[in-house]
C-alpha cells in the first residue's frame, strides 16, 4: 500500500504522541496537525520534532467551546512563550478557523485523526459530518470513548457513504484494541456470556500535559457526568486529583467498548463492563489491563478467554499505535470502495 498522507485534529496528549509515534511508524506521514488557535500543512511531511519541542511548554485550557470552530471540543492547548499552541511552531500559521482550514486541504489528505475530547456530546459526530458536506473522499478515525456518540455516527452513515468517507470510531484502546481483542477472544464460544474490561493507566506527565483526558474521566466518577466535568476549572479538578492522592477508579464506565460489541455481533451492550484505574502521578500502571470473555462452547463448556497487556507497555504504545493501525485499515477500506461506519471489531488494524 501507498504511503499514507495524514492530519491530525487537535494536538493535546493524544495528538502528539500520535505525531511522535508515527515517526517510527512505516507508511504514514503526519502533514497537518491543528489546535484551536492555529494550523501547520507540509504536503511533504510535517518536521514532528521540531513541531513538537516548539509546543512543549504552559498549558491555554479552556473548556467551554465558544463555537464550532474549535479544534478540541473544549481541552487544553500547549502554548509556548507570545505564541500559543500550534502558533508557535515555525511550520505552523494562526487560524480562527482549523477545522475548515484542514478541509481545504484534505484533497491532499488520506486520513484525519481526530484526537478530539468530545466533551459535548455530539462534538465528533458534528466534526465529520463537516468533512462530508464538503465532499472529502478519505478516511475519518477517531479516538471517542462514549457510547452514545456511536448512535450519533451510525445516524450519520448515509452521509458518510454518499462522500466516499470510511469512519473508523473508537480506535484508540478501550474501545478500539481492547474491543479487538475481546472480538477475537469471543471465537473459542458459540455464545459469549460477559465481557469485563480492567485497564490501567499511568500518565507520567500527569494531568497538566492531559486535561482533556483526565477531565474526561473524571466525568465516570459518582456524583459526576459530562456536563459538570466540562465546567470544572482547573483548579477543582486538582483538587480531586488531590482527593483521590492522584489515582482515580472507575467502575461501570459508559465506555464504547459495550454498543461496538453488539453492533460486531459478539454479545448485549448489557454484558460488557468496563472499569479501570487513572494514576496521574506515576510512570507505572497502578493494575494490569486485562480483557476477559466469558462463554460457552460448541461442547457446552463454560470458559474464560484472557488477555492481558504488559505492564510496561505505555499509554501512547497502547491508543496511539492502535489507532495507527486503524488508520492503514481504514484506508485499504476506503481505497477498496467501503465507505460507512466500522468500528474496531469490524476490521483488524494494520501493522
Amino acid at each position: 500500500m501507498d504511503d499514507i498522507s495524514f492530519a491530525v485534529l487537535g494536538t493535546g496528549g493524544i495528538g502528539r504522541r500520535t505525531l511522535e509515534v508515527s515517526t517510527q511508524t512505516d507508511g504514514v506521514t503526519p502533514v497537518a496537525a491543528c489546535d484551536r488557535h492555529g494550523i501547520a500543512v507540509d504536503h511533504d511531511g510535517l518536521d514532528v520534532e521540531e513541531l513538537l519541542a516548539a509546543t512543549e511548554g504552559n498549558v491555554d485550557s479552556d473548556p467551554n467551546p465558544a463555537d464550532d470552530a474549535r479544534a478540541d471540543g473544549g481541552a487544553a492547548v500547549k502554548q509556548a512563550g507570545e505564541d500559543v499552541g500550534v502558533v508557535a511552531s515555525a511550520q505552523a500559521e494562526p487560524t480562527e478557523t482549523p477545522i475548515e482550514d484542514v478541509i481545504d486541504e484534505s484533497e491532499a489528505i488520506d486520513a484525519v485523526l481526530m484526537a478530539l475530547p468530545n466533551l459535548e456530546h455530539d462534538f465528533i459526530p458534528r466534526v465529520g459530518e463537516r468533512f462530508a458536506d464538503a465532499g472529502y473522499e478519505g478516511v475519518l478515525v477517531d479516538v471517542l470513548k462514549r457510547s452514545r456518540v456511536i448512535g450519533m455516527l451510525d445516524d450519520r452513515a448515509e452521509r458518510f457513504e454518499e462522500s466516499g468517507i470510511t469512519f473508523v470510531c473508537g480506535a484508540g484502546a478501550t474501545p478500539g484494541f481492547l474491543t479487538g481483542a475481546a472480538a477475537l477472544a469471543a471465537q473459542s464460544f458459540v455464545e459469549v456470556e460477559e465481557v469485563d474490561i480492567w485497564w490501567g493507566v499511568g500518565l507520567k506527565s500527569g494531568y497538566e500535559d492531559n486535561r482533556g483526558t483526565v477531565r474526561e474521566d473524571i466525568a465516570h466518577l459518582d456524583g459526576y457526568d459530562l456536563e459538570t466535568a466540562r465546567n470544572l476549572s482547573d483548579e477543582e479538578i486538582e483538587e480531586i486529583v488531590d482527593e483521590h492522592d492522584g489515582r482515580l477508579e472507575f467502575h461501570d464506565m459508559e465506555h464504547a467498548d459495550d454498543v461496538l460489541l453488539e453492533r460486531a455481533g459478539i454479545c448485549d451492550a448489557e454484558d460488557v463492563h468496563v472499569g479501570g484505574i487513572l494514576d496521574v502521578r506515576s510512570d507505572e500502571k497502578p493494575t494490569t489491563t486485562t480483557v476477559s470473555v466469558t462463554g460457552t462452547t460448541f461442547d457446552g463448556e463454560t470458559g474464560t478467554n484472557t488477555f492481558q497487556l504488559d505492564d510496561d507497555t505505555c499509554m501512547a504504545a497502547n491508543v496511539n499505535g492502535p489507532a495507527l493501525g486503524y488508520v492503514k485499515a481504514g484506508v485499504r477500506r476506503n481505497r477498496a470502495g467501503e465507505y460507512g461506519v466500522f468500528g474496531p471489531a469490524d476490521l483488524m488494524p494494520g501493522f
